[in-house]
Parts: structure tokens; sequence; C-alpha cells
């Protein structure tokens, strides 16, 4: 089943148009990299897919159910707020820069959501809150401030307020940038753990090791188009396109 579709997706800031007739689907269970070049797309698309930005033209759909639809104009139609509430339900978004609330502890970092926006539990909450820390290895920085963590940490965190909110799928936007070659490794294995539980997962990065080994299927955009798709060996070991090709090379030489 296609967690996610996206059909055609267009996106202009400005004059300026981001994202190209962008289409493509993740099914349950999927694991999907997007790769390419600053300026490609990769974000805006990460923030069309999770309502952050509004897109211009094409169709958007969750589980089947429509977000945004186009009408005759070529205009997308977004569905009431009411039905938006319950979509954001279903998805978790994970930043590069943490993105953490600095004046709440980790548990609530990690609580707050569930409690105040999907008004559950506060005790099952807690348990789930408690159980991700561990998880994450985090169960003795229940009281500890964002400031008080590593860069490693404070992701690690954010993936589990992202987790606590029980997503169908879950957004990855450069989850390691911020972080040093050793956080990096702690936190690609966190993703790693969660490919091999079944996480239906769309992670933008430039780690061409992880996404070969995690991903299912790789997507390599450029200039708001996707240039080329395809299962890790085919995108990045036999790549079709001159601008994959390109684009491969520079990473591996660095």
């Amino acid at each position: 089943m296609d967690i996610l579709r996206m059909e055609n997706i267009r996106k202009h800031f400005d004059d300026l148009e981001v994202l190209k007739d962008i289409s493509f689907t993740v099914k349950e269970g999927e694991v999907i990299s997007i790769m390419g070049p600053s300026g490609s797309g990769k974000s805006t698309l990460l923030r069309c897919a999770t309502l952050l930005e509004t897109i211009d033209g094409g169709n958007l759909y969750y589980a089947g159910q429509p977000v945004a639809v186009e009408n005759d104009q070529g205009i997308s139609v977004y569905v009431p707020n009411s039905e938006i509430k319950k979509i954001k339900n279903m998805f978790g978004l994970v930043f590069q820069n943490f993105n953490l609330f600095p004046h709440y502890s980790v548990l609530k970092n990690i609580t707050d959501a569930p409690i105040c926006v999907q008004k559950r539990d506060v005790a099952e909450v807690n348990r789930e809150a408690f159980a991700l820390m561990e998880k994450m290895g985090l169960e003795d920085k229940a009281s500890s401030y964002p400031y008080q963590l590593s860069g490693g940490q404070q992701q690690r965190v954010s993936i589990a307020r992202a987790l606590a909110m029980n997503p169908r799928i879950l957004f990855f936007d450069e989850p390691t940038s911020a972080l040093d070659p050793e956080l990096t490794g702690e936190i690609l294995k966190v993703i790693r753990d969660l490919a091999e539980e079944n996480m239906t997962m769309v992670v933008v990065t430039h780690e061409v090791e992880f996404a070969r080994k995690v991903s299912d299927r790789v997507i390599f955009m450029d200039g708001g188009y996707i240039v080329e798709e395809g299962t890790p060996d085919n995108v990045m070991l036999n790549p079709q396109e001159e601008r994959t090709q390109a684009f491969l090379g520079k990473l591996s030489s660095e």
C-alpha cells in the first residue's frame, strides 16, 4: 500500500520554480533516500510532503486519502483543516538542526505533542517516552535540557519526539548535516535500526554508503526534477544520467 503519493508536484517561490513536475510514491515499510546537490529541491519536497509548504500544482495523497488535488485551473486545492489535522498524525519529521524546544526537558520535548495535540493519556505517553529514551540511549537524560546534550543526543531526542506521535512514515531532512563524523555514525545507526523494524522512511542525505546499504530506492534530484530513480545499486553503482554520475563522482572524491 502507498503511504505517500505525490503526483506532478509543482512549487514556486515568487518567479523561481523549485519543484517541476515531481512524482513518486512511498510504500509501507519502504526506505527511500533522496540525494542531489544543494538547491535541487530536496528539502522543499520534504516540506511540501509534510505540509510545511503548500504545493502550487499536482496531487498529494496519504494512505489513499487526498490532501491536495489539482483543479481544472491547474491549482492544487487542499482539503479542510479538520482533515489536515488527522493527516498530520500520519507522519513525523526530523530536522537537520534538531528544532527542540530549549526551555523543555528531554521528557517534555518528547511528550508534549502526543499529550497536547493528540490528547492521549498522560501515563501512557510517559511510558512510551521512557521506552523510546531507552531505545535511543537517553534513559538518564529525561530531566536534561537541550543545551546540556551533545548534537548527537539532541538529534536522538528529535527522532524520539517524532516516533512518540506513532507516525506511519518518518521524514529526515539531512539528519546528520549538523553533526561531526563520529556523531553522524550514531544517528545513521539509529535510522538503520528503524529500517530493520520496517519503519517507513524518506531520508534526504549525502551519506552515500548509508543510502546504498539501507535504502530500497534512491531518488536523485537536480534542478527541481527527479533525474534518476531506482535501486541503490542501479543509481549509485551504475548511474545512467550524466548529472548523477557527476554528483556521485564529486562526493566520492571528497
